[in-house]
C-alpha cells in the first residue's frame, strides 16, 4: 500500500546526531563526483554517452530488477498520482519508456503524450519498446525545453533531475511549461546510501529532500505530498524522493 506524508512536516530541519552525521559524510564520499569536477557542457556529453551506450541499453532491465517498474505501475494503478482529466502530458527524461508505458495505460484515451530525453538512442529504444503510435518523441535538454509557456497540465520527471548540478534551472523550466494547477510527479535520487550507490552507477548527483522541497516552493511548485512505494520503503528511506508538485 502506497503511503503519503504531510508535506510541511517534511520541511523541518532536524539536528543530526553523531551516527547520522557520519552516515551523511560517508554517503557524500561515496557519491560520484564527476558532476562537480567538470563543466556542465562536458558533463552533459558524458551523460549522453552513458545512456547511448551499454548502460542505457540495460536501463529497462535494471528498472525491472530493482522493482521500480512494478512499484511505479502500482503508483499509477492505485491513482496515487492522478492522471484523469489531463489533456497534455509531458514525460521528461523518458529513458526506455518505463513511465511512458504506465501513462499510455492509465491516462485518458484522448490525452496527448510527449516524451523528451537528452539521448536520441534512448528515444529510439523507447519507440521500439513501447510500439505505440500515440507518443511524440523529442530530443531536448530539460533546461531548454522547446515548448511554449503553460503548455502542459501534467508532467512526469523520473530520475533525470539528478543529472543537473543545480536543480533550479531544470525545475524553473518545468514550472514555465506547466499550466496553473498542473501536477508534476517528481522522482529523483536522495542523499542516502542507496542514492549514493545509484550515483556511482549512473554518474549523477543526489538531492536532500528538505532542501529540494524548499526550492520547489520558491519556484511556485507546491510540494503537495510525498509518496512511498511501500511501508518498508518509508521505514528504510529507500526508493528515492517521490513527490507530487502542483503549479501555483
Amino acid at each position: 500500500m502506497l503511503k503519503t506524508t504531510k508535506p510541511r512536516r517534511s520541511l523541518r530541519r532536524k539536528r543530526l546526531t553523531g551516527p547520522h552525521r557520519r552516515r551523511k559524510v560517508f554517503n557524500r564520499l561515496l557519491e560520484h563526483r564527476l558532476i562537480k569536477r567538470v563543466s556542465f557542457e562536458e558533463y552533459r556529453d558524458k551523460v549522453r554517452d552513458v545512456y547511448d551506450g551499454p548502460q542505457g541499453a540495460m536501463l529497462a532491465t535494471c528498472s525491472m530488477l530493482s522493482g521500480h517498474t512494478a512499484l511505479g505501475h502500482r503508483l499509477f494503478k492505485k491513482g496515487k498520482f492522478e492522471l484523469r482529466g489531463a489533456r497534455q502530458i509531458l514525460d521528461v527524461g523518458s529513458g526506455a519508456g518505463q513511465i511512458a508505458r504506465h501513462l499510455l495505460k492509465y491516462a485518458d484515451p484522448g490525452a496527448k503524450l510527449t516524451c523528451v530525453d537528452l539521448s536520441h538512442e534512448m528515444l529510439r529504444r523507447a519507440r521500439n519498446r513501447l510500439k505505440h503510435a500515440r507518443p511524440r518523441f523529442l530530443a531536448a535538454d530539460m533546461t531548454r525545453l522547446p515548448f511554449a509557456d503553460a503548455s502542459f497540465d501534467c508532467i512526469t520527471c523520473g530520475y533525470v533531475l539528478e543529472h543537473l548540478p543545480d536543480a533550479k534551472p531544470g525545475l524553473a523550466e518545468l514550472s514555465r511549461v506547466m499550466k496553473p494547477g498542473a501536477r508534476m510527479l517528481l522522482l529523483t535520487t536522495e542523499d542516502n546510501f542507496s542514492g549514493a550507490m545509484t550515483s556511482r552507477m549512473w554518474r549523477c548527483r543526489t538531492y536532500n529532500r528538505r532542501e529540494l522541497a524548499r526550492l520547489c516552493d520558491e519556484l511556485g511548485l507546491v510540494w503537495h505530498e510525498e509518496l512511498w512505494f511501500s511501508r518498508m520503503h518509508k521505514v528504510l528511506r529507500a526508493g528515492g524522493i517521490c513527490a507530487v508538485l502542483v503549479k501555483q
